[in-house]
């Protein structure tokens, strides 16, 4: 029997306020333990939380940007559980009226046609405590850091649309690229700021049953989304084949021995309306003046990309995968840079040497003036290509401008065509075979020939000058 899955996505993305959701601590989960507390995120009785203006609008420009319909009211209900994260018994979640419904991300399938894969809702709710494990010692003890504790998130619930691991990790690179536009949050998974549940079932293919899920849990990553639903999907087609019974319940990635592993029985607690916390009331005035504050959006921006800068679709949609690159472009082609020209040695060249360093390329000493005036020296013939890499290599480790590095480090191309000539006439003499060769028909001695005048003159001659000086002395077309 032929299996196909049904998935659904619960992604979490913590917004990048200042402070934690219902009071005035910093949002910084990652300080020493336990600094950032005050009686409402520590849940003391009798502690009234307090609703963050940046939390909500952050959250209805995250919503608006995926395509999502504001609701006029939202409200937070206590979400009731028992665990050691959560002392007080319940957590602050929206799970009868969402902050918005609907929305979607269209990705391309993997038979290349567009795909639109719908978002059920997205509600805003305060992240837990985080625990931390003490496994060495004689005795094994769990701790409390409640720095996390209350700090904002979002919960972008889909509907079942996902067949494939394929789907789901074309959604989620789509996503986070389309909430770092809006600036909501900055979506690193591996920090912890973007989290990914996966809710996968099986059936046979052709059917329209709905049959029992798992959800999948501690995917840190784009590619664990992947292999996690991969295998979760060959282990519950295995289990339906031989006849056993497939049972609601949690499990964990482990990456290392590359299977999902048990976690726990899944159960839903009530969820009651809280008292303490008001409903949110949106103005169709307030939300089409949030609407105003959001930027250009990735599909739009690739295709002006493709109209305005000549680039192809793939060139345009690569651009426009980050916002920080697409700005950076566009910063490099406003100081009269070609754009195929600042597209390729952005994308060959300068973000291979940011990464090499670690370094994020809105913080690279390279700043687009910088590099602009690189390609500048470049398009003027005053360097060389081999040169330009070499200059770049060092702007990375000196603040001077790039005029200044090749003044100062001898990069200046050679283009005077007495000097090359005077190089060209010493290489054709200690080379009479290479020369030889050519005029027998050896074409490719010239590019011999060419290599040993560059060597001659420590790779600063001007290639092109250089090609038809020699090709003229040979007597060929350059």
């Amino acid at each position: 029997m032929e299996f196909e899955a049904v998935i659904g996505l619960e992604i979490h993305v913590e917004l990048n306020c200042r402070t934690k959701m219902f009071c005035d601590c910093p949002n910084r989960p990652g300080d020493d333990p336990n600094a950032n507390t005050c009686p409402i995120c520590l849940w003391f009785p009798g502690a009234v939380p307090r609703f963050s203006q940046e939390a909500l609008e952050k959250a209805s420009l995250l919503c608006l940007g995926l395509g999502a319909t504001l609701q006029p009211r939202s409200a937070f209900d206590q979400k009731v559980y028992y665990y050691p994260d959560l002392p007080k018994g319940y957590q602050l979640s929206q799970a009868h009226l969402p902050l918005s419904r609907g929305g979607g991300i269209e990705i391309v399938g993997e038979d290349g046609r567009p795909r639109m894969l719908r978002i059920h809702h997205i509600h805003m709710e305060e992240d837990v405590a985080k625990l931390v494990h003490e496994m060495e010692g004689r005795t094994p003890i769990s701790l409390v850091d409640f720095n996390r504790a209350g700090a904002p998130l979002v919960e972008i619930v889909t509907e079942p649309d996902f067949r494939t691991p394929y789907d789901a990790m074309e959604f989620v690179k789509a996503l986070r690229t389309q909430v770092r536009y809006v600036g909501s949050s900055e979506c690193s998974m591996e920090n912890g700021s973007m989290r990914v549940d996966a809710n996968i079932s099986v059936r046979p293919r052709g059917t329209s049953q709905m049959n029992t899920k798992v959800e999948v849990k501690n995917m840190n990553s784009v590619r664990h989304v992947g292999d996690a639903i991969a295998h979760e999907i060959s282990r519950q087609s295995a289990a339906v084949q031989a006849g056993e019974a497939v049972t609601l319940h949690t499990r964990l990635w482990d990456p290392d021995k590359k299977v999902t592993v048990p976690m726990r029985g899944k159960f839903e607690g009530p969820c009651v309306p809280d008292p303490a916390v008001p409903a949110i009331e949106l103005s169709p005035e307030w939300i089409e003046t949030l609407r105003s504050r959001l930027p250009e959006m990735p599909a739009a921006r690739a295709e002006r990309f493709v109209s305005q800068h000549g680039l192809t679709g793939e060139e345009a949609s690569f651009l426009s995968s980050d916002p920080e690159l697409a700005v950076f472009f566009e910063a490099v082609t406003g100081e009269g840079i070609a754009p195929r020209t600042a597209m390729h040695w952005l994308t060959t060249q300068l973000l291979p040497a940011v990464r090499e360093r670690r370094q994020e390329l809105s913080a690279s000493p390279v700043t687009p003036a910088r590099f602009a005036s690189l390609l500048k020296m470049l398009s003027r013939d005053e360097i060389n290509a081999n040169a330009a890499r070499e200059v770049l290599g060092h702007l990375f480790d000196t603040g001077e401008s790039p005029e200044a590095v090749v003044q100062a480090r001898g990069f200046r191309q050679v283009s005077d065509p007495g000097a090359l000539d005077a190089l060209i006439d010493k290489v054709l003499d200690r080379n009479p075979a290479a020369v030889a060769d050519f005029r027998g028909g050896q074409g490719k001695a010239l590019g011999f020939l060419i290599g040993q005048v560059m060597q001659a003159s420590g790779g600063k001659a001007n290639p092109k000058i250089l090609r038809e000086l020699l090709a003229g002395k040979l007597g060929a077309k350059p």
